[in-house]
């Protein structure tokens, strides 16, 4: 009998994936190992795997974006071992559900894949196992960046197991490129509608090679791989969505977007504070929320732009207005609800540097007499004085039609995890990589003519500008911790930009290790008897 390491996430998953199917079926007596073995049961395993995608994505994104050099604490506190590192720990509680999560969207695959050669054949089988190793595949790639080395478990399991060693990172990433380069021979072929198509596939591939040429058993050809399948993936393709138009809500199924896991009202509102996302809540102060439902978001007040991130911008960049929400209505929504909006209200103004004096703020008050007048240089949050408004918020993933939960705010849009604009700036880097900085400058300029901005040459190219250049265009986007240590620059760039990283010594764990992986969760190794030992950082 195969086996299985006791995840309560996958159970309690299961068990809401399959709740319709498995009352119905009770019914008339057929089994669920029966009915997995026809083409429409199958197709429940597979949404499984596909759902197991909010599970990764959906909750707070602490291990995507928190102790990084763009986003500062505010009122509310943020799990302190991952925002400042002095006190992260193996105990640490935020550091246990990305690892949950990724094992459960594994072994929701793995039943999958192994009810796939069992399940009677039908047309779509084929695609249907691409995707489901695609998705494996990024549940892989998101546990070696974040952890190095962890279990292989490639099949489905129904018993606990209470060992399992721990593979290398070496072993890890190239199981993830076979995945890959298995999946782009048999998912379709046919542009984005929700599903894993090969477009998708070659992008996580070009990243996957691109993050592992950085590694000690990297090499130059992982680059070389990394630049032609990012080309490879953009095809040609212009961006021509302007930016404010792009993240415009109900508008997350362009023509840009290679990858997103998918969300709508309907499919969240039997459970909004399981079923939704929170990207919506983060990166922003206080805004309103709960006692003025329909006309705010809640905002967690814990992941705030800095001013590095703020200073970025120059004034013909159209990525400013894209990104944060620079003048608040009477109703916060307004802005996306009211077609002329000469006649609202205005309560905040977020000034730029240059109107950040007192002639502009004059005139501006004039106009709009009831607004408050936040200047630039104020807009960075604090931990000790942050005010309701006080700072600037990112509204790239503002949601009108989001719902009101015990957990905040919760999204219906669709989550983007992977667009063209990023793979040029993947493409970038590998050619810089390579040595190649015109090709790289190229690239880049591709992303910043559609943001309205000068190009570049081929000496302004080096790893600072490029992952500059990835935060304007990407602020909120849930890459930049990855970024960070996949370049070697986590705590250089950390400890110059974030206030509230005082020292590198921060980083300094056990026997003078740095923690630039995260500790393996100490939940994860209690109940493991394998050889299975802690990353050497932490005790």
């Amino acid at each position: 009998m195969k086996k299985i390491f006791i995840f309560l996430g996958l159970l309690g998953f299961l068990a809401t994936g399959c709740s319709d199917y498995l009352e119905e079926e009770n019914l008339s007596n057929i089994g669920a190992e029966e009915y997995y073995k026809t083409s429409d049961g199958y197709e429940t395993l597979v949404n499984a795997a596909y759902s197991s995608l909010r599970d990764i994505y959906g909750p707070a994104p602490w291990m995507f974006c928190a102790g990084t050099d763009m986003y500062v604490e505010g009122r509310q506190s943020q799990p302190v071992g991952l925002s400042e590192y002095r006190f992260l720990t193996s105990s640490e509680a935020e550091v246990l559900p990305l690892y949950e999560n990724c094992y459960s969207s594994v072994q929701a695959c793995n039943m999958g894949l192994e009810y796939s050669t069992l399940t009677e054949p039908f047309e779509a089988l084929d695609e249907r196992i691409g995707e489901m190793k695609f998705i494996r595949a990024n549940a892989y790639f998101l546990l070696v960046q974040s952890y190095g080395g962890v279990a292989l478990v490639t099949e489905m399991i129904d018993e606990p197991v209470t060992e399992l060693d721990r593979e290398s990172a070496e072993t890890i990433y190239s199981f993830i490129i076979s995945e890959l380069e298995e999946a782009q021979g048999l998912v379709s072929s046919e542009a984005f509608s929700g599903r894993v198509n090969r477009r998708a596939v070659t992008n996580l591939l070009a990243k996957v090679y691109l993050t592992r040429g950085y590694e000690s058993f990297g090499s130059d050809n992982d680059f070389t791989k990394a630049a032609s399948l990012a080309d490879e993936v953009i095809n040609g393709q212009m961006l021509t969505i302007p930016f404010h138009d792009l993240w415009w809500p109900g508008n997350e199924k362009n023509e840009e977007v290679i990858f997103s896991v998918q969300y709508s009202e309907n499919s969240i509102s039997s459970a909004p504070d399981e079923l939704g996302h929170s990207q919506s809540s983060y990166f922003g102060p206080y805004m309103g929320g709960s006692e003025n439902a329909g006309d705010a978001p809640w905002r967690s007040y814990n992941l705030c732009p800095n001013m590095y991130l703020l200073d970025l911008y120059n004034a013909n960049d159209t990525r400013w207005e894209g990104t944060f929400m620079t003048t608040v209505y009477d109703n916060y929504y307004d802005f996306y609800r009211v077609e002329d909006l000469s006649a609202v209200g205005v309560k905040h103004y977020y000034a730029r540097p240059w109107e950040s004096n007192a002639a502009f703020e004059a005139a501006y008050l004039t106009e709009h007499p009831d607004a408050f007048f936040h200047y630039y240089e104020n807009l960075e949050a604090s931990k000790s004085s942050a005010l309701d408004f006080e700072t600037i918020a990112i509204r790239k993933f503002d949601d009108p039609q989001s719902m009101f939960s015990s957990n905040g705010t919760v999204s219906t849009r669709d989550l983007i995890i992977a667009r063209v604009a990023e793979t040029y700036l993947m493409a970038a880097e590998a050619y810089f990589q390579l040595e190649n900085t015109q090709a790289a400058a190229d690239r880049i300029n591709e992303v910043r003519q559609r943001a309205g901005v000068a190009d570049i040459t081929a000496g302004d190219v080096d790893i600072d500008f490029i992952l500059d250049e990835r935060a304007r265009e990407l602020a909120g986007e849930y890459y930049r911790w990855f970024d960070l240590k996949r370049t070697g620059t986590l705590v250089e760039r950390t400890v110059l930009y974030n206030k509230d990283i005082e020292s590198a010594d921060w980083f300094t764990g056990n026997g003078g290790e740095l923690k630039i992986l995260r500790p393996i969760p100490q939940d994860a190794l209690d109940l493991n008897r394998g050889n299975y030992p802690q990353n050497p950082a932490y005790n």
